[in-house]
């Protein structure tokens, strides 16, 4: 092969592999405008939920149940009661035995009308806390459906990477 060919093969085959990674991180960070505003709704709902101990109770709960929570709100979790008016009145309580419990976001996904947030959960600063991945059905800007999973930050881990 000559050095003029060669040099033509490697150029064509090094545009079209940029072109198809391009494609593909195109495909990969392109959301609709609803999966966007859903994602956008939920993490504004978590953190009030989750990290906002400066303000009153039950303005908390109120703002949730006013625009975060549809009113037919369904759980999946086994040991939580169905329902918003459940699930806000666990939070209250919540609230009030746990004034130190911090949530942190660690990455998000969202498709069509389901939203994940994987988050790490601690009851105290010095908490090893928990990995734990909710799964949100929005509906009109609302959870309208719940799922999660969740497991506890070990204190040693049998290998080197991170649960986050």
């Amino acid at each position: 092969m000559n050095v003029q060919y060669k040099t033509f093969k490697y150029g064509l085959t090094g545009f079209l592999a940029t072109l198809a990674i391009g494609a593909c991180q195109a495909n990969e960070n392109t959301q609709s405008a609803l999966e966007q505003s859903n994602l956008k709704k939920a993490l504004y709902c978590m953190e009030l939920l989750e990290n906002r101990p400066d303000l009153e109770p039950s303005h908390r709960i109120n703002t949730l149940r006013k625009e975060c929570f549809a009113e037919n709100y369904i759980q999946h979790s086994p040991h939580v009661k169905d329902g918003r008016d459940a699930l806000l009145s666990l939070f209250a309580k919540r609230f009030k035995n746990r004034p130190n419990l911090t949530t942190s976001v660690k990455r998000t996904a969202s498709e069509g009308d389901l939203v994940w947030i994987h988050q790490h959960v601690k009851r105290t600063p010095d908490d090893l806390g928990r990995a734990v991945i909710n799964i949100f059905r929005m509906k009109d800007g609302k959870f309208a459906e719940h799922w999660n999973v969740g497991q506890n930050v070990p204190e040693k881990s049998k290998n080197n990477n991170t649960m986050f």
